[in-house]
Order: C-alpha cells, then structure tokens, then sequence
C-alpha cells in the first residue's frame, strides 16, 4: 500500500495585535475543525505528525497525535516565514506584504524573510523528516506561506502567490505519494480528508 505525505495547514487563528503572531492560537472555528477531523478518524493511517513549534500549529497537531497514539515530532524549523521585522500587520497591509513576499522570491520587503529564504528552509526540513523510516503516512501540520512554499517545490513550480491556499484562514492540505512527493492536488479543505 502507498504511503502518503501530507501537509495540513492550521485553521483559523485569534488575530491579537497584542500577542507576538508566532504565539497566536486556534480561535473557535479552527478548533472545531481540528475537533471534527479527529472525530472522523480520516487519518487512521498515519503513524507520524511533525509540526512547527508555533501555537497555533500545535494546536492543530496535538490533537491529532493524541487520537492517534502517537508522539508529535516537533520541528521549529518548519515554522512560518519570519515576519517579526514588522511584526503584527493589518488585514490589506499584510495582504500587500505577502504579495511582494511571493512576487520578489529573492528580495526582503521590510525586513520580512525572503520566500525562496523560507522555501530553502522548510523543503530542507520536510526531507530531513522523511529521511526517518515509518510504516505508515505521514502529516505535517503547518502554515500557510511556507506550506505554498514546499507545495511549489514539490511540484516543480516557480514561487508565485496564485499557489497558495487563499483566503479564509488556513486548515487546507495537500498529499503526495512517498515514493514521488509530487502533489496529488492542490489545497484542499481539511473536511475533504478521509
């Protein structure tokens, strides 16, 4: 049987200009989601979760550990781009930053890190993972821009926003058969794991 690889990205977050954007959490409907799939049970195959060490990723990847029995492997350098230069911006402003973010892969805007900074990163992180032998698949629990990030340098693609999940808060996936890590599909919603 295939084994697969796949990369979840956290649902939606409490957005607080007052708590540092790494240490934001899950607000209510993204913890309903993470809820929901644990209640389904769609990752009954999976005998590995990796996440970053931001809060809101393991909000996300905790329980999903915890239903299934097993440790979550933490990996710090999986985490979303280094925005801390500016820290907390607005819904528009951030918006523009993450198009030049994308736009300009070898340019920092504002002192955020560079996307192919990020890319080389996060896709370094992932193999460094699989390089550990499991017998069954495996989840990475993430974000949004570095997960972009791997999913264009899985599938061979040139860093370009027009990749990413969109808007409405994360708690998307993608899966790649181990033997290829070629993505299966583009970003789809959490609901759709089974």
């Amino acid at each position: 049987m295939t084994q697969l690889i796949r990369y979840l990205t956290h649902p939606q977050v409490t957005i607080d200009p007052d708590v540092p954007v790494p240490q934001w959490s899950l607000n209510d409907i993204g913890a309903g989601r993470v809820q929901a799939l644990v209640a389904r049970g769609a990752l009954a195959g999976t005998t590995r979760i990796v996440s970053s060490d931001e809060t809101k990723a393991l909000e996300t990847a905790q329980p999903l550990a915890d239903s299934l029995g097993i440790a979550l492997v933490v990996r710090p350098d999986m985490h979303e781009n280094d925005r801390s230069a500016t820290g907390f911006l607005p819904g528009e402003v951030f918006e523009a930053m993450a198009d030049a973010f994308f736009a300009k892969p070898d340019v920092s805007t504002r002192g955020w890190e560079t996307s192919r900074t990020a890319q080389t990163r996060v896709v370094a992180a992932f193999y460094a993972c699989l390089k550990e032998p499991t017998k069954g698949d495996t989840l990475f629990v993430g974000h949004g821009a570095v997960g972009t990030l791997l999913y264009c340098a899985l599938a061979n693609l040139p860093i370009d926003r027009k990749y990413d999940q969109g808007r409405g808060g994360g708690g998307n996936f993608i899966t790649c058969p181990a033997e290829t890590l070629i993505p299966q599909h583009h970003w789809r919603p959490m609901e759709d794991l089974s």
